[in-house]
C-alpha cells in the first residue's frame, strides 16, 4: 500500500469528522500496489445510514482530503443503503483494503 501510516490516519480522521466514527474507509485502486508510481487516491467510504446530498458530501471529502494530502487528487466513492451500487462499489469491496 502505497500511503504512508500518516495519510492513513489523515483520512480515518477526515472521514469519521465529516460521517461520524461508524464509517468505514476502504483504499483501492493503484495506490494498494507498491510497484506503480503517482496516481490519485481511490477510497470508499461505507456507511449504515442514507446520505441525504450523497454528491455534496463526496465532493467536500475528496476536497478535504486533498488538502490533507498535500494536493493529492483523491476519488471519493459512498456506499449507503440510498446509493444505487455499481461495477465500482463491487471491485472496491472485493480488492479494496480497510483503513
Amino acid at each position: 500500500m502505497r500511503l504512508s501510516r500518516e495519510q492513513v490516519e489523515a483520512i480515518r480522521e477526515v472521514v469519521h469528522s465529516e460521517c461520524g466514527p461508524s464509517a468505514r474507509v476502504r483504499l483501492f485502486g493503484s495506490r494498494l500496489d507498491d510497484a506503480l508510481r503517482g496516481g490519485d487516491v481511490d477510497i470508499l467510504v461505507e456507511l449504515d445510514e442514507p446520505v441525504e446530498r450523497p454528491a455534496v458530501l463526496s465532493a467536500r471529502l475528496s476536497a478535504r482530503l486533498s488538502r490533507q494530502l498535500q494536493g493529492r487528487a483523491v476519488d471519493v466513492v459512498l456506499s449507503a443503503p440510498n446509493i444505487a451500487r455499481s461495477a465500482v462499489h463491487h471491485a472496491a469491496e472485493k480488492r479494496g483494503r480497510l483503513l
